[in-house]
Order: C-alpha cells, then structure tokens, then sequence
C-alpha cells in the first residue's frame, strides 16, 4: 500500500503548484482539522476555562480532550505530557526542577550534536557546580562517536545524559534504546531531543523507555508548542516550577508555568485527528488505538519519504562538488529525509536565495546546532544547505528541486 499523496495535500491549505516548500524541519504545515479548531475555539470558547458555566465548561472539556488524545497517540498517560511553550523552554524549566536532584560535584552529559534546546539549558548547570561532559561528535560525518565513547563519560556521579533521537543537520537516527539502557545501568537518567524524528516517525514512549522526552508540535503539523514526557517513576524528583499554591506534587501543572494558550493547545486535537484521517483513508479494518493508528500511518509516511530522498540522495552524490553532512544514504533505516550539504567553493546562502527565484524554499546556516556546526568547521561556508522534507511533498516537487539544484551548483 502506497501513501495517497494527493489525498494527504488536499488536508493543507498552505500546500501549492506555485512553489515548493522543503524548509519543513524548521516547522511543517498545518492541515486544516487543526487551523480549523483554533479559528472554531476563539469564536465559540474564548474564555477563562473551568468555570461553572457552559461555555467556560467546553472550554475547559476542549483542551482536555486534546491533552488526553495527544498521550494516547504518544502511548503515554496524560499526566505525563507537558504542553509548554516550546522546546527551549520546556528544557530550561525542567532543568531549574532537576536542581534539586542533580547538585554540585554531579555530572551531566551534554552532546556536540544536539539543538541548543536540549543543550544550553543544561550546560548552564556548570553555573551551580555541576560538572558538564561533552559526547563528541566526529569531525568529518558529523555522526556521535560509538556508545563506547559515551560509555566511557559515564561515571557513578552522573546524573542525566542528554541527547538527540535525530540530529536537524544530519538527519541521522541514533540508537536511543541502546543509550538509554546504558545510561539506566549506571543509574543515571537520560533526557532526549525528538524535535526532528517526530515528524518522520511515531512516537511511542513506553518503547522508547527514557526518562524524560522533547519535541515541537509546529514539527509535528501542530502549532507553536512543545511538548515534554516524563516518565512517572522520575517525577517525584522534579521540584515545582508553577504558583506556590498550586500542588507541589501535581503533574504535569508543576512544570506548567503559567497558563496554556488556550485556542492554540485546544487546537492539538487536529493533530491525531489529521491522522485518524489518514488511517481511516488508507485502512479499512478499524483499529481502535490511537497509538496503533498513529503507528501503521507513519509506516506508510516512511516508504513515501524513502523514495523522495532517493532521487535527491542519487542526484547529490552523482555531484563531486557536494559534501553531504552524515549517512549518503535514502535509507529511512538509516535517517530521516532531513539533508544538509556544503558546495565547494559556495557559500551556504548562494542556494537558497537562488532557488528561491525559482519557487523553492529551503535555507542555510547552523539552525540552532552551531556546536556541531563549528566541530565540522562549517561556519566560514556560513554553515550548510539543508533541505528537508515532509510526507505531503510530491516525487514532481523533488524532481523540480533537482533540476533547479542542477542550475545553480
């Protein structure tokens, strides 16, 4: 069974003939059963939620729903799922309640790979005394160097190991099953960036087995928001960064600091919704799980970005002038369809501005992984060429990004 591709553009409003959009690991369109519900939430529910009134009372039943079928599609309880602003905050909160765990003399372990989102926040815990460890990356694939390198960082004094699914430079899938049980052996606690897997792949957190887990839904065709798992065993460590009066021991609202965007996290429904479309397109048999549904769906969104990737992994690498950044591979065994490159004697800006007169948006520099740009020694090339796509891009839009690659490398 194949992904219905013109099915799939029909639910985006944004998706167009007129140009082509391969910017997607900076944010993925919406389709319309989200847009639909911020603009139906505002009209009808725009008031303080949870008062004894009706409207204050769907108000509040709305964003519940919505918190509710998001852990069912993640295969996570409710209590476990933190709707936030975004990802770098969701970080830099849940790094000020770790504080009281992870003290001065412990250790953490950060990479050169990962988004500053799951970086920054706790590098800074040097300020406190916390010793910070940095799994390196290797200079030429700009892959992590092996688990036994890792293995090597870990010590009894470590505390949390923080880490990416899947790097937004290389694309590259890394083991987390593997690091995970490592880092749990050693009695540590490992926090992981899904920013740029979520989009490619289903998230399931009782498989994923982590400790605490981070990813955007404006990456996931949902709006500006990000989303932290914890697992359950783990939160009784965690301090509360919310109202003194609200309950110390409440989750998620202890990491819930202030209120939610009510219209926006009321909207998260059309995200399970958008694939209960797609399941109910492409599958007759009426599984009844969310997380199943969610599951076989993203198996055909799979082999669709696998045969995209192919024609542009082959074009790339057919051109001896490119350095692809990671795997040369369209294998999404191996990667998402998320590549960067360098051009020989071409600064990364060239590319975009030049396709962009040509109707095809893609862009350039570090995206907030400047660590692991400046260890592959790409800032003077004004960082690399990234072009990502999405399952709603055509096999026709990829060959036109090809043939106006070809114009201009």
């Amino acid at each position: 069974m194949k992904l219905d591709i013109e099915f799939v553009r029909n639910q985006f409003p944004n998706v167009s003939s007129d140009w082509a959009f391969f910017e997607n690991a900076g944010g993925t369109f919406v389709p319309a059963t989200v847009s639909a519900r911020v603009y139906d939430y505002m009209r009808r529910n725009q008031v303080q939620p949870a008062a004894p009134y009706a409207a204050s009372q769907e108000s509040f039943e709305r964003i519940d729903r919505s918190q509710k079928r998001l852990a069912e599609m993640l295969n996570a309880s409710p209590k476990e799922i933190v709707i936030g602003h975004s990802t770098t905050m969701n970080a830099m909160i849940l790094s000020h309640a770790l504080r009281g765990y992870i003290q001065a003399g412990d250790e953490v372990v950060v990479t050169e790979l990962d988004h500053e989102a799951n970086n920054g926040a706790w590098r800074r815990m040097a300020e406190f005394g916390v010793v910070v460890k940095e799994w390196k990356i290797h200079p030429e694939t700009g892959e992590l160097e092996s688990v036994e390198q890792l293995q090597k960082l870990i010590t009894e004094k470590t505390r949390l190991v923080c880490c990416t699914l899947c790097s937004n430079i290389t694309g590259s899938i890394n083991n987390i099953n593997e690091i995970a049980a490592m880092v749990h052996d050693a009695g540590a606690m490992i926090c992981v960036d899904a920013v740029a897997y979520a989009p490619h792949r289903a998230l399931d957190m009782k498989s994923l087995d982590v400790d605490f887990c981070l990813f955007s839904l404006y990456k996931l065709y949902g709006p500006h928001l990000g989303v932290v798992f914890g697992k359950m065993d783990n939160l009784d460590r965690i301090s509360s960064q919310t109202h003194y009066f609200m309950s110390p021991k409440s989750f998620p609202s202890k990491l819930l600091v202030g209120g939610y965007q009510h219209e926006i996290v009321a909207a998260l429904e059309g995200v399970p919704e958008y694939f209960d479309l797609l399941y109910s397109h492409h599958f007759k048999d009426g599984d009844h799980s969310q997380s199943n549904r969610y599951q076989r769906v993203f198996e055909l969104i799979e082999s669709h970005e696998e045969s995209l990737s192919r024609i542009l992994v082959e074009y790339l690498i057919g051109k001896p002038n490119v350095r692809i950044i990671g795997k040369e591979s369209f294998s999404m065994k191996d990667r998402a369809p998320t590549f960067s490159f360098v051009v020989d004697g071409q600064h990364s800006q060239k590319l975009p501005r030049e396709l962009g007169k040509l109707g095809i948006g893609i862009s350039s520099g570090d995206f907030y992984a400047k660590r692991c740009i400046d260890a592959l020694g790409l800032q003077k090339n004004g960082g690399v060429v990234r072009i990502s796509m999405a399952h709603y891009n055509s096999e026709s839009e990829v060959k036109r990004l090809v043939e106006a690659l070809d114009q201009v490398i």
